[in-house]
């Protein structure tokens, strides 16, 4: 159980970019930062869960590296030496990728994906391979909430998101086709960031649907931006995209002159009280200088609530008809080795006709259209990540209502911890564009400084 009730005004996570002083200066050093994240590992990790496997003496040969660059005056990036996470999605030379799954138990491909190489180019320290769900999909792992084990830390972003709530890395990867990447950052009070689709090269992560996009989970949103600006710059974006663009640095605060209230589908499952702490923000950042219209006020807003009320629906119709390939072929060859949750939706998922699909994609195509057609009159939508904090139980991760829009949508989007239901950690979310992610970040900056948290 956490020691006290989750306060969004004064918990604070660990970060990294406010050590890198210290390290230029010779007060720290990469090798001592990373040495009090195995401390607080080796204190927290039996129970919270967040790691199946870690590669202890590879980060500290790695750190001691990064430590000698620091004393020559000569890091190789803005994220030399920052201990990472990375959900077990991802090929890596030096861990088993395993996919959550029996099927792929000790699976060595002797190589790294894209963003994995392009972050150890960059000098980070890859500490170790977090929990992930089932396939990325639905059945969950071991991994429990930071502040509470008794609760879910979400998914499939498990335990990326728990790694970082518990204070063992400032940052860790994670990946979303649904809301597996907003969600987890919301039970867990980290910022999380979903960049906008192929902001982020996917080369050599499993599981990749029309919707999967990779990013940050994160000890603050300078560590969230600036990780995942540095990893494109080594590994770029998917094919075809040219990936996140702009400084590393966290770019300055900048007020929206019109945010757009999103409700969604999720917003009727919403407790009143949830929904009341939710207006109270909105109040605040209009009495900043940030009007907020709703579909009350604007017939294109109720269009477009209207046309995402089936986001959830479309999506997890989308994904399955794209993930049945894979799975049904494992579960033929060996159906003791898939979930029994799995296979109950591989019978949905392989009814799905190609003309249901293409109906699908239109779908999701119309309301990409609807929502770029908002982007000359809102700087950016504003939601909740979650319908509340985290549930209690380890059987399921939690509702993904909000955090699919920005999903169905190829839109970036932000968590930003700013709200406690319970005790426990809950986020409130920003959606931007697609092609806009550095703007709103700007956006976000803006949002802590009003409520008066340091980004």
């Amino acid at each position: 159980m956490s020691a006290k009730p989750y306060d969004p005004k004064t918990t604070r996570l660990r970060s990294f970019h406010d050590q890198v002083p210290a390290f230029r200066d010779g007060t720290d050093t990469p090798r001592a930062y990373l040495e009090r994240c195995l401390e607080e590992i080796d204190n927290r990790e039996a129970d919270v869960k967040a790691f199946v496997t870690l590669n202890v003496e590879g980060a500290r040969t790695a750190a001691d590296a990064s430590t000698k660059r620091y004393t020559k005056g000569a890091p190789l990036s803005e994220i030399d030496g920052q201990p990472m996470g990375v959900k077990d999605l991802f090929e890596s030379e030096d861990m088993p990728t395993q996919c959550g799954s029996p099927i792929f138990a000790g699976n060595e491909t002797g190589r790294d994906s894209a963003l994995i190489a392009g972050l150890r180019q960059a000098g980070a320290v890859i500490l170790g391979k977090t929990v992930t769900t089932e396939f990325a999909f639905y059945s969950p792992g071991p991994t429990r909430n930071p502040f509470d084990l008794t609760c879910t830390p979400g998914g499939s972003s498990s335990g990326s998101g728990a790694a970082v709530g518990a204070g063992f890395v400032p940052v860790a990867i994670g990946s979303q086709v649904v809301g597996s990447l907003i969600r987890p950052s919301s039970f867990n009070a980290n910022y999380g960031f979903k960049p906008s689709f192929g902001a982020i090269n996917r080369e050599g992560a499993y599981f990749n649907l029309s919707q999967t996009a990779l990013g940050t989970q994160a000890a603050s949103l300078t560590d969230a931006w600036t990780t995942a600006r540095v990893a494109t710059r080594f590994a770029g974006g998917d094919p075809g995209h040219v990936g996140l663009t702009g400084e590393a640095a966290l770019p300055n605060a900048v007020a929206p002159p019109y945010l757009a209230r999103f409700e969604s589908a999720g917003w009727d499952r919403t407790s009143s009280e949830v929904k009341a702490k939710f207006d109270a923000l909105l109040a605040t950042l209009a009495k900043a200088g940030a009007p907020v219209a709703s579909r009350r006020d604007d017939a294109r807003l109720e269009k477009f609530e209207h046309l995402m009320a089936s986001a959830l629906d479309v999506t997890n119709g989308l994904c399955g008809y794209e993930a049945r390939w894979p799975i049904s072929y494992y579960h033929r060859r060996d159906p003791g080795s898939v979930s029994e949750n799995i296979a109950m939706r591989l019978e949905d998922w392989n009814s799905i006709t190609v003309n249901e699909y293409a109906v699908m994609l239109n779908k999701r195509n119309g309301m990409r259209a609807a929502q770029d057609a908002l982007g000359h009159s809102f700087t950016a939508l504003i939601t909740l990540s979650a319908i509340g904090g985290s549930p209690v139980g380890l059987d399921t991760t939690g509702d993904p209502i909000f955090a699919v829009n920005s999903s169905i949508l190829g839109a970036p989007a932000i968590n930003l911890p700013l709200l406690e239901d319970e005790g426990m950690p809950l986020g409130v979310q920003i959606i931007g564009y697609p092609g806009r992610d550095r703007e709103l970040f700007a956006l976000a900056h803006w949002i802590l400084n009003i409520c008066e948290i340091p980004a």
